[in-house]
């Protein structure tokens, strides 16, 4: 890390910086010439899906599938640097925990599993069949099945999301949280209760033909870059783009493709916002009821679709045409002008999409939004028609197939049915715990056993501190990954780390190569293949890894475990009989591209209660009257969290937010320069950032203020540093998703000598 730098970036997103900062992550890597070749099979259809983001591939492909979060994902992972027994003897485990969190990913990858040593404070070499039996010892003598916890992390494939399941429900448990939990539980839970499916509902071939585009919530700039260029294309047809966000990120703004030689040339590139608003945080519930709003009076109902397709409207139309608008505009942080200005926009659209993202889901009231921005596309029937409908964009690459796959600690009672017909046994009905739920659990000493599918748990939750005290307290903590993190280091009284293949690394099984499969944002299904060596020979796959531990911990049981894992295609076909929607799987995923999930909503089958596609509403004073109002006397800002440029989740490749103009560090807060003044403050003001909640104060000390386009009373800093100040009894109602994204806090300067 050097020292922290900002200078306001001018430049369009994409461009020669990111072709720049692309080469440099594969040099720095040590994997240059191989790395170039690597990615040219990136999101290939005889290729490896990228671990980047869940954003589709185009069915006509170009040689260049990859975005420069892509090059850096896959550059992380390709790295030459390796994590040996040596490197683990030399360096206590304590002396570990000092260390950042960037240090630990750039030690490299992970060659062999490991134990932790308490009585030298070491992680030191255990075979694998020493390994799991350690693990299935654990298991075993738990009271309880229900005091196991079995997390994971959307980069899991489906095959072996399928098979994590199967062992965890004949173990006798449904503890199985996942990163769902923690960003679009409320996209799973909302959505269902209004359309009938907790997916979007619309393909990438959509965004041809749609001519009004609504972003809620998420910077595709940083987060999925490869949605650049769909955008892109999209404003050059003339496609109206309405972005809602509080920062004014560059991504949004103006994108040079790299890989359009003549945008290259001039640098200037192409307009992605028509309009750009930067709502308040947490005033995305008001925009949707302005718009409908808008929609309900001055506009064009699509009152044949809604007659036939519809019930709940009057409901709607009462609380939309009684909620003021100057209540409606003090809550959003949008004026009456622009209202109509959005109003008019959208209703003038013969075809619009609605895209969302965490920006929209860890609020209180996520579910109460994502509900009426769909009530919003149901008023004009943009559901089930071309170039229109509802689209979360999701993270993680296969976070999606995960929850497809029975990762779900709520199971549905049919996927259980056919479960247990399938592989003869009982699986258990008991809801189980999700990630909030799993962290109690682990508080009061009920869980006892961590399990880690991928993903670095320690760093992703909520109220950092009490989570790293309690994972402290297992029994025992394993986690399947390919790098060193912080998850590994805040281990349980024993700790196994047990490292697995990567995406882009050949899986041999019984002498055949072997391919994975994973869902995209828009229930795109089809075939990963690695192909370059594994990073050490005693790699094993997480298919594998999971049913040597099952063949261990479950002498009794009646699945053949060892003999699905020979053949991914036997895995498959367990799937076709289990999995809704996936009859026939190995038939259609080998085909080129693979195959989309038929969904209900986009041929207007409404897999609801009423069979119909529902307004859900709830009055703005709802939204607004439980709102936390600290006790104190200082003034009160809205914390958003929000990924650097240089980072994936909680990955820190470097010290880089380019398109936000900092570098050198990242304990930085965002704030309007206004509110600095007024504070008494300047920029590059050092201070102590306190959160308040009902059950006391959170500190994330010596934050550096820097001065940024975002809305008086709101702020942004980088996540994981400032998950310390998430309260883990703070989350979105009925889905649980931490409340990342509306934080309450306060400043205090720090002295400083010298």
């Amino acid at each position: 890390m050097s020292e922290l730098k900002f200078h306001p970036y001018k430049q369009p997103a994409g461009g020669w910086g990111a072709l720049r900062a692309s080469m440099q992550s594969l040099q720095h890597q040590g994997i240059l010439t191989e790395g170039t070749a690597l990615l040219l099979k990136s999101n290939q259809a005889e290729g490896f899906d990228c671990p980047g983001c869940a954003w589709p591939d185009p069915d006509a492909h170009s040689t260049f599938e990859f975005c420069e979060n892509g090059v850096k994902a896959v550059a992380a992972e390709a790295t030459r640097k390796r994590v040996t027994a040596e490197f683990f003897a030399q360096h206590t485990v304590s002396w570990l925990a000092g260390q950042s969190d960037y240090y630990l990913e750039e030690l490299g990858r992970l060659t062999e599993p490991m134990i932790y040593d308490a009585t030298g404070d070491h992680y030191v070499p255990i075979s694998w069949a020493s390994a799991f039996t350690k693990i299935a010892a654990h298991l075993q003598a738990l009271k309880s099945p229900d005091e196991a916890i079995f997390y994971t992390s959307g980069r899991t494939s489906n095959e072996a999301a399928f098979l994590y399941q199967l062992f965890a429900r004949e173990f006798g448990t449904n503890n199985m949280p996942d990163c769902s939990n923690m960003c679009h539980e409320p996209t799973s839970l909302g959505m269902p209760e209004s359309i009938g499916i907790g997916k979007g509902t619309v393909t990438l071939e959509d965004f041809d033909y749609t001519d009004t585009l609504l972003l809620f919530g998420h910077n595709p700039g940083t987060n999925h870059p490869r949605m650049l260029g769909t955008l892109r294309d999209a404003a050059k047809r003339g496609c109206r783009i309405l972005v809602f966000n509080p920062l004014r990120e560059r991504g949004l703004q103006r994108f040079v493709n790299p890989q359009d030689a003549g945008e290259m040339l001039t640098n200037h590139g192409t307009e992605i916002a028509t309009q750009y608003y930067q709502p308040r945080i947490g005033g995305d519930y008001a925009i949707a009821l302005g718009i409908a709003r808008y929609v309900l009076e001055q506009g064009t109902l699509d009152q044949d679709f809604i007659d036939t397709h519809t019930q709940g409207f009057e409901t709607l139309k009462t609380i939309a045409l009684a909620t003021p608008w100057a209540e409606i505009e003090t809550e959003s942080g949008l004026s009456h002008a622009q209202f109509m200005e959005i109003g008019k926009i959208y209703d003038t659209g013969k075809a619009s999409i609605i895209t969302w993202g965490m920006g929209i889901t860890q609020h209180k009231h996520a579910v109460a939004t994502i509900q009426m921005l769909v009530n919003v596309l149901l008023l004009k029937g943009n559901i089930g028609k071309d170039g229109a409908g509802a689209c979360p964009i999701r993270g993680h690459s296969n976070v999606q197939g995960d929850r497809t796959m029975g990762i779900w600690e709520q199971p549905a009672t049919d996927f259980l049915d056919r479960l247990a017909q399938e592989f003869d046994f009982e699986p258990p009905r008991a809801h189980g715990y999700d990630v909030i739920g799993s962290i109690a659990a682990l508080e009061a000493g009920q869980a006892k056993v961590f399990f880690g599918m991928g993903g670095n748990f320690a760093n992703a939750t909520p109220d950092t501190t009490r989570v790293h005290a309690a994972l402290s307290q297992c029994a025992l903590t394993v986690h399947v990954t390919t790098k060193l993190n912080r998850s590994h280091i805040v281990h349980g009284k024993d700790a196994l780390i047990l490292p697995c293949l990567g995406r882009t690394e050949l899986d041999v099984q019984n002498g055949h190569p072997q391919g994975v499969t994973v869902e995209d944002s828009m229930s795109m299904v089809h075939i990963s293949q690695g192909m370059r060596a594994p990073a050490s020979s005693a790699l094993k796959s997480e298919c594998a890894i999971i049913a040597e531990l099952a063949e261990a911990t479950l002498p009794e049981s009646k699945t053949p475990w060892r003999e699905l894992v020979e053949d991914y295609d036997r895995i498959r076909d367990r799937i076709s009989r289990v999995v809704a929607g996936f009859e026939d799987f190995n038939v259609r995923v080998h085909k080129p591209r693979g195959f989309h999930l038929d969904l209900p909503p986009r041929s207007r089958r409404w897999i609801t209660a009423s069979g119909k596609a529902n307004f859900i509403a709830q009055k703005l004073s709802a939204i607004t009257q439980d709102r936390f109002k600290p006790e104190t006397s200082a003034r009160i800002f809205n914390l958003m969290t929000i990924r650097s440029h240089d980072q994936y989740n909680t990955t820190i490749y470097g010290f880089e937010d380019r398109y936000r103009g900092v570098s050198g560090a990242r304990n930085v807060c965002f704030m309007h320069s206004d509110d600095i003044a007024e504070l008494g403050l300047q920029a590059d003001s050092l201070v102590d950032i306190t959160s308040h909640w009902i059950d006391g104060e959170r500190i994330a000390r010596n934050f550096v203020l820097i001065p940024y386009d975002i809305p008086k009373g709101c702020v942004a800093g980088y996540y994981p540093e400032l998950n310390v100040l998430v309260p883990l009894s703070s989350h979105a109602d009925r889905a649980n998703t931490p409340t990342s994204k509306s934080i309450r806090v306060t400043f205090a300067a720090v002295a400083q000598s010298g």
